[in-house]
């Protein structure tokens, strides 16, 4: 096929890219900004485009059908030309569907979790030499790419997004994958961009479990009251599938991780950390047991996972002063209030800083605001950052940092709006028997974490 990718420097569009090239199709993309590590990977590909920007002559009548990125808008001169030459114009989760339509898709959603337990998936199931087709939000240990499409391969595992598919597309993603057997962790409003109530959030999942094919499987979390509702809801017409739930193992924390026992009695010592990634480990646990992996062989083979990046992932440490500092992915009130219940578990006799980035729409959105009151009181000492101009240029009406400091509910909580005074703050954490959590779905405005040097002793 003759592929055309517009907005091909995204995350997931230039792996997709990538994927498509290395499957022998013949792929070309544009973009007005391509930033690394899309750059350099995709120019490693020979698919980088020759200059930034868009231009209409790239569309031609021979293109089998243009993928549109939704960093794209509506008025782009390449998506125009694509519509009036008639081209065959999808999402990249249509495209996705259409590229995976005679396999069995294992499709995870929810609002948190979805990319450990996608990364968790693909971890057990390759060691076991079941190669799949994937899509994941993250680049994974031991994988080339976030996206692999294949014939040879029987399924095909899929990390499934509740955000809008396209500029021309307004369905989220997962409407369109037709799962065979679905993992919904959890449902936490977000996106208040284009959800703008919880109810109208809520009621995508409903949507999507709709679309579980005949005689299908669904997975869920049993602790998760809001997703019971809709489950108990659609159960009642879909009397076909199969329901499975599960919930969080026992288990403890180790000095290299968490010691955790299953229902059925297994125990295993492994390198991760908290409640959330045991939720996660169980939820991985039931997909892979409906995909055909026994229980014993997943066991085994999750020994050695050590998490998916960004997630809980560690940037430093010193273990003979006792600090560690983590990065997570976090940014939704319910991962922010697990992430930090876990590193203080893990940790129960150190200090704990944590720093949270307000980056997102929804949690730059001075409605949705409230919804993290209580969702720092967990640590000792608590930092929300955000950006002005990251503010306005999402085009948000301004946010005070007294503001801000009052929706958290927090009256010793810091709130800092500029990057010079971030990195003071960052340089002043106490760095023996403490832990530093940076949180966030951005780059603290390209603020990195630099530990101060270690005494010299004579």
């Amino acid at each position: 096929m003759r592929i055309h990718l517009i907005a091909v420097g995204g995350s997931a569009m230039h792996n997709f890219a990538l994927a498509l090239a290395d499957a022998g199709h013949h792929v070309t993309g544009s973009d007005d900004q391509i930033f690394e590590p899309s750059r350099g990977r995709l120019q490693a590909a020979g698919l980088l485009p020759e200059t930034e920007g868009w231009d209409a002559d790239r569309i031609t009548p021979d293109l089998d059908v243009v993928i549109l990125g939704m960093h794209a808008r509506t008025d782009n001169p390449e998506l125009q030309r694509a519509q009036e030459l008639g081209l065959r114009i999808q999402s990249y989760p249509e495209f996705l569907r259409f590229a995976t339509e005679s396999k069995q898709r294992m499709v995870v959603a929810g609002s948190h979790g979805k990319t450990t337990v996608t990364s968790m998936i693909l971890h057990a199931l390759h060691k076991s030499g079941r190669k799949t087709d994937l899509m994941v939000g993250a680049q994974l240990e031991g994988f080339d790419r976030m996206v692999d499409l294949q014939d040879r391969h029987e399924w095909a595992v899929i990390e499934g997004d509740e955000y809008l598919s396209s500029p021309i597309d307004l369905r989220p993603k997962f409407l369109w994958y037709g799962p065979h057997v679905t993992v919904v962790t959890g449902i936490a409003w977000d996106h208040v961009n284009v959800f703008p109530t919880e109810e109208d959030y809520i009621g995508q999942f409903e949507a999507y479990l709709n679309t579980v094919q005949p005689e299908g499987v669904v997975i869920h979390c049993t602790e998760d009251a809001k997703l019971q509702d809709v489950v108990s809801r659609v159960k009642e017409r879909r009397t076909d599938i199969r329901w499975v739930g599960y919930h969080t193992p026992r288990h403890t924390p180790t000095s290299t991780g968490s010691a955790v026992t299953f229902d059925d009695g297994t125990a295993l010592d492994l390198a991760l950390l908290g409640a959330h990634n045991m939720q996660n480990l169980a939820a991985a646990r039931a997909c892979c047991q409906a995909m055909g992996l026994p229980t014993s062989e997943f066991d085994a083979n999750m020994v050695d996972f050590t998490g998916a990046a960004r997630r809980l992932e560690v940037m430093h440490d010193d273990a003979a002063r006792g600090f560690v500092a983590f990065r997570d992915f976090a940014h939704a009130p319910s991962k922010l209030k697990a992430t930090q219940a876990s590193v203080v578990g893990q940790f129960p006799s150190r200090g704990v800083t944590a720093v949270f980035e307000l980056h997102t729409f929804s949690s730059l959105n001075k409605t949705f605001i409230p919804q993290y009151k209580d969702a720092m009181n967990a640590v000792d000492h608590a930092i929300v950052y955000f950006d002005p101009d990251v503010v306005r240029h999402k085009r948000l009406p301004e946010l005070s940092a007294s503001f801000v400091k009052e929706a958290f509910g927090r009256s010793t909580l810091e709130v800092i709006t500029d990057k010079e005074t971030l990195a003071q703050r960052l340089a002043n954490v106490p760095n023996e028997n403490h832990v530093l959590l940076m949180m966030s779905s951005g780059r603290f405005g390209g603020v990195e974490f630099s530990p101060a040097p270690r005494p010299v002793t004579s």
